[in-house]
């Protein structure tokens, strides 16, 4: 794979099954060069029988797929050139899609009700005179922004508390209705237009935001996850709210009345996303955060089953265990319990979880399981389930769950059938299937990644990468750096060291206020091992780079050690001391990682130790970054600089953190190109 197939990245989103059970619908969306922005559209992907896929819509850019319970309608949300997304819906067989919102800063998440007559959403709500809502007014004519909080922007977004994320009740058009028709002009003058939607109605008030709207099963509560409690602002907590939202004789207006679903005292829970089980028991899936609401490092999120919702008898009871699963969503109820992925040494895999907490893995092997939903047929349970693979950026595949085999034993699970195959065509351009790896590293502890090299006996110049984080992880998907990079003549080395997420909660916490430590010699060692256990690596040549953390670890890597021929610092976290007051998280992220003494933080900083860099470094950033602002990189920068260090700063106008996976399409192409030339001055193939 080179740079220039970026266009042929097929990621798809999570399915949304039928409720027969006989197909989903889902959306694909890949980087388009020509528009320089992503493109995509729905396909129906049958779950029976051999007939393929198909496309549903020829919009810009179409996603998220819900199915109406009837199974009659589907609504998805559908983006214009430069314009944001807005909630349609549309005959699930195919017919022109009717538009439900037409809101200033777009529509979000949104669920269906159970009766499929409404649809709530989420969108920001600007504050009167800013973001477009005065016609005319440009943004550096607006007013002044008083800031009294912690928390004021966010990467990719900006500033967020003059546009709070709202909920929204609106009912679901007739698709088969009489289109409206605008009135034409008479000898009186022009009529007023008539209204193309439907006027929401506000739900939520609280100037936060709120998020992961669902309905329980008789729809008259809708459950959305928000931070309302009087500390929100210095902590990471938030709590599941249950609205009314009854369907009463009397029309109802503005914001639903709302109680606490966890009792009404704050927990000690960050909450992501939420589901009602059949019975109206509440599932979510939350981190735990500590007495002081900030002890998030490397906390494995769990599923937890909240009995009595909204009651003060309501309690949240964790289903998986906390050292060792760390889990993901979607939740998607089935048949006695409900399903969930589970992050695995670097795999992402399927689970069922009872509501008593019997946890039972579904799938097996490098998959990387994305986002699923569940339908009916028959007996059991149709699931299908978006995954990646090291064949594939993303497709969808499918099994049946649930009823009973010939000797009347209770069946989990039946054969996975794969129904797309949307990475045909980048296969076709060159696809090397990296190797697993487990290194034992200097003080015992086993190291464990992948090493992908190029075609030929070699030996092959070798880059250390470096993922970010730290909490996370590279996984066994296939991944557009690796490939571009061997395409280019490059072996690969790639691990999860220490910090990272999958292998349990004390292998990421142990560099908590701990970093470039054990991390350090975890990828420096396993560097050797993979060079020891393969010839074709070359040793004496190499090189290093990561981004985020990977930019932090890159950058403290080559201030010890100064072995590479070249180096990479991308988006990194340089600077920890100026890192707070300028990041849209430093108000609690490096106080939880390097600690708050300025021994503590020194002790911990690539800027403290940066003169003592030799190893020639390119400094690659974005100028929008709010996770780790551009002062991070120019500050790092002017020091090597100083110090006689073979150094380049690039600079990406318009982008923010993400640059690396959803920046625009150009501009990726470009940063490849960048990424290629230094290696190709510094460690040539």
């Amino acid at each position: 794979m080179q740079a220039v197939d970026l266009p042929l990245i097929n990621t798809v989103s999570t399915p949304a099954v039928h409720p027969s059970g006989d197909f989903a619908v889902v959306a694909v969306t890949r980087p388009d060069l020509d528009a320089d922005a992503y493109v995509g559209q729905l396909w129906t992907v049958p779950l029976v029988g051999e007939e393929p896929p198909r496309r549903l819509t020829r919009g810009f850019r179409d996603s998220a797929p819900q199915i109406s319970p009837d199974g009659s309608v589907v609504a998805f949300l559908r983006a214009e050139p430069k314009k944001a997304p807005q909630l349609f819906v549309m005959p699930v067989l195919g017919g022109e899609p009717v538009q439900v919102t037409d809101r200033k800063l777009g529509a979000g998440e949104f669920r269906w009700s159970p009766d499929g007559t409404r649809l709530a959403f989420t969108s920001r709500e600007p504050e009167q005179g800013r973001y477009g809502s005065v016609e005319g007014l440009d943004p550096a004519a607006e007013s002044p922004r008083r800031v009294t909080t912690w928390q004021y922007t966010r990467n990719g977004l900006g500033y967020h508390l003059d546009r709070p994320q709202q909920v929204f009740l609106v009912d679901a058009p007739d698709v088969w209705a009489e289109p409206v028709v605008q009135p034409a002009p008479t000898a009186d003058g022009k009529p007023e237009p008539r209204p193309l939607v439907a006027e929401p109605r506000q739900i939520t008030e609280a100037l936060t935001d709120h998020s992961s709207p669902v309905f329980s099963p008789d729809g008259g509560t809708l459950a959305v996850v928000a931070a309302v409690h009087p500390t929100s602002d210095e902590d990471l907590r938030s709590t599941v709210l249950l609205l009314d939202v009854a369907v009463t004789d009397e029309p109802v207006d503005g914001p639903a009345k709302a109680v606490d679903a966890l009792g009404g005292e704050p927990l000690d829970l960050s909450v992501g996303s939420t589901a009602f089980g059949d019975d109206g028991t509440l599932y979510l899936l939350a981190g735990e955060v500590g007495p002081d609401g900030k002890d998030f490092v490397a906390r494995n999120p769990g599923l937890f089953r909240v009995e009595a919702p909204g009651s003060p008898e309501a309690a949240a009871r964790r289903l998986t265990d906390a050292e060792t699963l760390s889990v993901d969503g979607p939740i998607v109820p089935v048949t006695d319990g409900v399903l969930v992925t589970v992050l695995d040494r670097g795999a992402q895999h399927l689970v069922f979880v009872s509501p008593e907490g019997d946890v039972r893995q579904i799938t097996n092997g490098p998959v990387a399981v994305a986002g699923m939903s569940a339908g009916r047929w028959g007996e059991v349970d149709v699931v299908a389930f978006s995954y990646a693979d090291p064949e594939t950026y993303g497709d969808v595949a499918s099994f049946t769950f649930g009823g009973t085999s010939e000797d009347g034993e209770a069946v989990l699970a039946g054969e996975f059938r794969r129904r797309t195959d949307f990475s045909a065509a980048l296969r076709e351009a060159g696809v090397v299937l990296p190797t697993e790896l487990t290194v034992t590293g200097r003080d015992g502890y086993p190291v464990h990644g992948w090493v992908a090299v190029p075609e030929g006996e070699g030996p092959h110049p070798t880059l250390l990468m470096i993922h970010g984080g730290p909490f996370a992880s590279y996984g066994v998907a296939l991944f557009d750096e690796t490939q571009v990079l061997v395409d280019a003549g490059y072996a690969v080395v790639y691990c999860n060291p220490r910090g990272s997420a999958g292998y349990g909660e004390a292998h990421g916490r142990a560099i908590r206020q701990a970093m470039g430590t054990v991390d350090l010699h975890d990828v420096l060692d396993f560097l050797d091992g993979a060079v020891a256990s393969e010839p074709r690596l070359d040793g004496t040549r190499t090189g290093v780079l990561g981004g985020s953390y990977g930019g932090y670890l890159t950058a403290w890597t080559i201030a010890h050690d100064h072995r590479f021929a070249g180096a990479i610092v991308e988006r990194g976290f340089l600077d920890p001391e100026v890192f707070f007051g300028t990041s849209d998280i430093g108000w609690f992220f490096g106080q939880e990682y390097v600690g708050t003494t300025p021994e503590a933080v020194a002790a911990q900083s690539p800027q403290a130790v940066a003169d003592q860099v030799r190893t020639p470094t390119l400094v690659l950033h974005s100028e929008q970054d709010l996770r780790c602002p551009l002062s991070q990189a120019e500050r790092y920068y002017a020091t090597l600089k100083r110090h006689g260090v073979q150094t380049e700063l690039v600079i990406f106008p318009g982008e923010n953190h993400e640059l690396s996976r959803s920046g625009r399409p150009r501009h990726r192409v470009e940063r490849f190109e960048v990424i290629l030339d230094w290696w190709k001055r510094y460690l040539p193939v």
